[in-house]
C-alpha cells in the first residue's frame, strides 16, 4: 500500500512538471492545462484508478491554498472594494444556487431538494483558477482585486448552503428561519476564529524570531485554524482566509526580512504543487465519473450531452446576468455610492462577468455528498450530480479560461498602471528619507565619511532614476539603478560567481564556502533584476 502511494505520488509531481512546462511553451494558464492532461491521463488504458476522498480535499489542498491567497491580498484594496465582493461572494452564490436548482427541477425533472444541492456545488467560481489566470494577464489592479477576493469569500457561502441543501434531501425537511440564523453564526463565527488565530500567531513572530520554526508554523497555521473552525461549528475557510488577511496585513511588521527571504519561495512552491496535484486530479476523475453514469443505464448519452450543455451554459450565463445589474443598478439607485465609485467601463464588467472558472471546491463537495440518505435509500440522483459537476468544472476552465486572453484583447483592456505608479511613489520617498536620515548620522572618522559617501551616491542615483520614470512612464520597466550601473554590476557579479567556482573546483576553498558566498551574490542579482525580469516575462 504505501508503495502504491508512493508510486501516484511519484507520477503526480512528474505529471505536474511536464505539464506545466509545455503550459509555459504554448503560453496556457496552467489550471486549463492540468485540467486537460488529467483528463487525457484518466482515458490512458492500465493506469490504476485513482479515488479523491473529499475529506483530503477540504482539508490538506483547501486550506494551503487559501491561505496564501489571503496573507498577499492587499486589505486596503479588498475593504475598499468589498461591495462588490460581497455582491458576488454571496449574492450571486445564493442567486446562481436558486436558479440551477429551478432549472434542474424544470429540465432534468430534479427533485427541487436535489437542484439545491446541485446548485450550491457549482455556484462558486474557483480561487485558483480566477487568481492563477487573472495574475498573468494585462487588467487593472481593481478587477483582479474583485476576482481574489470574490473567490476568497464565496466558497463559505456555498459550503454552508450546500450543508442545508444536503440536510433537507436527507431528511426530507427545511427551515428558512433556522437556514438563514445558522448562516449568520457560521459565518461570523469564522471569521472569529480566524482573527483569534491570527492575534496568537502575530504574537509567536514577535516572540520566536527564527525563519525555520516560524516558517514551519506558517505551514500549520491553514490546517490548524481550519480544524478549530470545524470543531467550533463554524466555517474553517472564512476563518482561514481571515486568518491570512490579518497576518498579511501584519506581517511587514512583524516578520524578519529572513524570514521573508525564506518564506516567500516555499509558500510559492507549495502553491505550485498543490495547484498541480489538485487540477490534474479533477481531469483524472472526470473517466471514472463518467463510466458510473454510464453504467447505470438511467440516461442516454444524447440525455447526459444535453443535462451538461444546459447547466454549464446556464452558470456561464447566470453570472452575465447577475454581474451587469449588481454594477450599474447601486450606483443609479444611490447617488452617494455614484459619487464615491463611479460608473466602471462596460468592457470591466465584461471581464468580471466572463471569468467563472469553477474548480476544487466544486470538486471536493460532489465528492462528499452521501451515498444514502435518511432509511437507508440511495442519495438521490448522486451519480448525476457528480457528472455535471465534473462538466461544469472542465466547460468553464477550458471555454472562460482558453477566451478569457482573446476578450481582454478584444475589448482592448489594458493594465491601468495603478500598482506601478504606487510603487514608484513609494520608492521615491522610502529613499528620500533614507538619503536624509544618513546626511543626519554624524561622521565620526574617514572609514565612515567613506562608508557615507558611497551610500549617499547609490541613493542619489536610485532616486535620480525614479524621478526620471514619471507617473507617464510607470507602466515602463522598473530601474533602482541607472542601466549603465545595473550592467556594470551584472558583468561584476558573473566575474564574482565564475572566480569563486573556479576556487572551489582548484580545491581552495570548501563547497559550503562558496555557498555562502554565492548567496550573496544571487541576492545582488535579484536586486539588480527585481522589476525588469517579471516584466520581460509578462
Amino acid at each position: 500500500m504505501a508503495g502504491y502511494i508512493v508510486d501516484i505520488f511519484v507520477w503526480l509531481l512528474l505529471a505536474v512538471a511536464v505539464l506545466a512546462l509545455l503550459a509555459r511553451r504554448l503560453h496556457i494558464p496552467y489550471p486549463i492545462f492540468f485540467v486537460i492532461g488529467g483528463l487525457l491521463l484518466g482515458l490512458m488504458p492500465g493506469l490504476p484508478r485513482i479515488r479523491l476522498d473529499p475529506e483530503l480535499v477540504f482539508l490538506f489542498f483547501l486550506p494551503p491554498l487559501l491561505f496564501p491567497a489571503a496573507l498577499f491580498t492587499s486589505w486596503r484594496d479588498f475593504r475598499a472594494n468589498l461591495r462588490p465582493i460581497s455582491l458576488l461572494a454571496i449574492g450571486l452564490v445564493l442567486f446562481t444556487t436558486a436558479t440551477v436548482a429551478w432549472l434542474a427541477f424544470y429540465f432534468f425533472h430534479l427533485p427541487l431538494a436535489v437542484g439545491f444541492v446541485l446548485g450550491a456545488i457549482i455556484s462558486p467560481p474557483d480561487a485558483i483558477a480566477a487568481t492563477a489566470i487573472a495574475e498573468r494577464l494585462s487588467v487593472p489592479r481593481r478587477i483582479v482585486t474583485i476576482l481574489e477576493g470574490e473567490s476568497l469569500v464565496n466558497d463559505a457561502t456555498a459550503l454552508v448552503a450546500y450543508r442545508f441543501a444536503v440536510a433537507a434531501v436527507a431528511t426530507g425537511t427545511f427551515s428558512l428561519s433556522r437556514a438563514g440564523g445558522e448562516f449568520l453564526f457560521v459565518g461570523f463565527g469564522g471569521i472569529v476564529v480566524g482573527l483569534a488565530v491570527g492575534w496568537l500567531v502575530a504574537r509567536f513572530h514577535r516572540r520566536v524570531p527564527d525563519p525555520p520554526i516560524e516558517i514551519t508554523f506558517s505551514l500549520l497555521i491553514p490546517f490548524a485554524t481550519y480544524l478549530s473552525a470545524e470543531r467550533l461549528g463554524v466555517s474553517g475557510v472564512l476563518a482561514v482566509v481571515t486568518a491570512g488577511l490579518y497576518l498579511g496585513r501584519r506581517g511587514p511588521e512583524i516578520i524578519s526580512a529572513q524570514t521573508r527571504l525564506q518564506a516567500v519561495p516555499v509558500w510559492e512552491m507549495v502553491e505550485f504543487l498543490l495547484n498541480g496535484f489538485v487540477f490534474i486530479l479533477i481531469g483524472l476523475q472526470l473517466p471514472e465519473v463518467s463510466r458510473a453514469v454510464f453504467d447505470h443505464r438511467d440516461y442516454s448519452i444524447g440525455q447526459l450531452v444535453w443535462y451538461a450543455l444546459v447547466i454549464s451554459l446556464a452558470v456561464i450565463l447566470i453570472r452575465i446576468l447577475w454581474v451587469f445589474p449588481a454594477s450599474y443598478l447601486p450606483r443609479l439607485l444611490f447617488k452617494s455610492i455614484r459619487k464615491k465609485d463611479p460608473y466602471p467601463s462596460w468592457r470591466h464588467v465584461t471581464i468580471v462577468a466572463w471569468t467563472g472558472m469553477r474548480g476544487v471546491v466544486s470538486l471536493a463537495a460532489a465528492l462528499a455528498l452521501p451515498l444514502t440518505i435518511w432509511g437507508g435509500a440511495p442519495f438521490p440522483n448522486r451519480d448525476l450530480i457528480l457528472f455535471l459537476t465534473f462538466t461544469v468544472i472542465l466547460a468553464t476552465l477550458v471555454v472562460q479560461g482558453l477566451s478569457l486572453p482573446l476578450l481582454i484583447h478584444w475589448l482592448g483592456i489594458k493594465d491601468d498602471g495603478s500598482a506601478a505608479r504606487e510603487e514608484r511613489e513609494a520608492r521615491l520617498q522610502a529613499n528620500q528619507a533614507a538619503l536624509a536620515r544618513l546626511k543626519q548620522i554624524p561622521e565620526h572618522n574617514p572609514a565612515k565619511a567613506d562608508a557615507k559617501r558611497r551610500l549617499s551616491i547609490e541613493y542619489e542615483d536610485r532616486i535620480r532614476q525614479l524621478e526620471d520614470t514619471g507617473p507617464e512612464n510607470a507602466n515602463s520597466p522598473r530601474h533602482l539603478f541607472s542601466s549603465e550601473y545595473e550592467h556594470l554590476s551584472q558583468e561584476t557579479l558573473t566575474e564574482e560567481r565564475k572566480t569563486i567556482v573556479q576556487l572551489r573546483n582548484r580545491g581552495v576553498i570548501s563547497d559550503e564556502v562558496l555557498r555562502h558566498i554565492q548567496r550573496d551574490i544571487d541576492l545582488a542579482e535579484a536586486r539588480l533584476r527585481h522589476g525588469i525580469g517579471d516584466d520581460a516575462e509578462g
